[in-house]
C-alpha cells in the first residue's frame, strides 16, 4: 500500500492507520511524509515501528517549480520489521 497523506494537522491520523493497517497480514505501507522527528507521530510509530530512510535534499512533485519546504522521508511498515 502507497500513501502520501495531506500534510496538515491530521497526518498524525494518518500514520497511525497506515501503522495499523500494516499489522495485518502480507501488508506493506510505504509512507512519503515530511520528517518530523520532534512530533508525537513520529515517536509513537514510525521510530518504534517503521523502516525509516531520510530523503536527501528536498522533494518536488510533478512539474512544480518549486522543492517542498520541508526535508521528507520514506517510512516503510511491515509486521516483520520493528526497530530495536
Amino acid at each position: 500500500m502507497w500513501l502520501n497523506p495531506p500534510y496538515g494537522r491530521q497526518i498524525g491520523k494518518w500514520v497511525q492507520k497506515a501503522y495499523e493497517e500494516s499489522r495485518k497480514p502480507g501488508t506493506v505501507v510505504v509512507c512519503l511524509i515530511p520528517a518530523r522527528t520532534d512530533t508525537a507521530w513520529f515517536h509513537d510509530y514510525c521510530l518504534p515501528y517503521g523502516r525509516i530512510e531520510f530523503i536527501r535534499g528536498r522533494v518536488r512533485f510533478g512539474g512544480s517549480q518549486y522543492d517542498a519546504p520541508f526535508p521528507s522521508m520514506v517510512v516503510v511498515f511491515k509486521a516483520e520489521e520493528v526497530n530495536t
